[in-house]
């Protein structure tokens, strides 16, 4: 018995054979004609060494061998075309595993609604989530460990990433706001006039390590040299969340993205720059970034974040 030279082809005019019980009929679903169907079948039971159909000029039936093989032939069949149907959907970008990381200020943004939307359209994708600030996003793409990310950034993302052959889109823009401690003295007024503005520059600054955002903490520390100030660095620390618990602690005041102001913390109030420090000062980004020869589910995911945001900015023009 030889049974490694079988293909697919033999067993679906098996089926077709033993369903219908009939040589002519099931060539006609084979879409073939009756004498290749019936050497075919020989050949088949001549390789399994045993006879799979009874057969006379009356009828067909099968044998106790071609009725034990049917149902795991099925089967094995369906199994089969299953792979198939994944393979071309994983090959469409439909079913998949998508590694995204994300800087914790989207979380307050809009990332949440897209991943609720993205999973509602794509169940076949799984998104594993990795919340890592830029730099070390930047290292996991380096390492192949990441496929896409969210970034934050003052502006110029598209040439920073560039280097590691990486894409990049912009998909938010906001100011930065103060936070500041809630019993300090510049928070007593609901707005920050230029009044406060030498003494919001001498003020004590808790901020990220540059490494991990090197533009916008470039920007915020060359808004202070335009005033001919230099920022008083009390502390430094690499999550946002945790740079306004620390100033709710009174260790200083903060320069956070607008989108902070949703972490209500207490002990701590958000004002907007003074007009005048305003006028200068950085706007912070955030971008999707993802590699250039990316995986089909990146590029429903990065499709699915550019069409929300032509939804977003068609919303605000209406």
């Amino acid at each position: 018995m030889n049974t490694g030279l079988i293909d697919l082809r033999a067993w679906r005019q098996f089926v077709a054979v033993a369903e219908l019980l009939h040589f002519g009929r099931a060539a006609a679903r084979l879409s073939m004609t009756q004498p290749p169907l019936s050497m075919a079948i020989q050949q088949l039971e001549g390789r399994l060494g045993v006879r799979l159909f009874e057969r006379s000029r009356r009828s067909v039936a099968l044998t106790p061998a071609g009725a034990a093989l049917l149902g795991p032939v099925r089967e094995w069949l369906a199994q089969g075309e299953a792979l198939a149907a994944r393979a071309r959907a994983a090959g469409g970008g439909e079913v998949g595993r998508l590694r995204l990381g994300f800087v914790s200020t989207l979380g307050f943004g809009p990332l949440p609604g897209w991943l609720r939307g993205f999973r509602e359209r794509h169940p076949g994708i799984e998104i594993a989530l990795r919340e890592a600030t830029t730099d070390v996003q930047r290292e996991a793409f380096a390492q192949g460990e990441l496929d896409a990310g969210f970034m934050l950034h003052a502006g110029g993302i598209a040439a920073e990433v560039e280097v590691q052959g990486l894409m990049a889109l912009r998909v938010s823009e906001e100011p930065l706001v103060l936070a500041l401690p809630e019993m300090h003295t510049l928070a007593a007024a609901p707005r920050l006039g230029r009044a406060a503005l030498p003494a919001l520059l001498a003020e004590p600054l808790v901020i990220f390590p540059r490494a991990v955002a090197p533009s916008l903490f470039d920007a915020v520390l060359a808004c202070y040299h335009r005033h001919r100030a230099v920022p008083v660095i009390a502390q430094e620390a690499i999550q946002m969340q945790t740079i306004v618990n620390l100033v709710s602690a009174g260790l200083g005041i903060a320069w956070v993205p607008e989108a902070m102001t949703q972490l209500q913390r207490p002990g701590v109030v958000y004002r907007s720059l003074p007009a005048a420090l305003a006028a200068a000062a950085p706007r912070c980004q955030s971008s999707l970034v993802w590699q250039r020869d990316a995986p089909a589910v990146v590029e429903r995911f990065v499709g699915f974040v550019r069409a929300s945001l032509r939804g977003a900015r068609a919303g605000r023009a209406a």
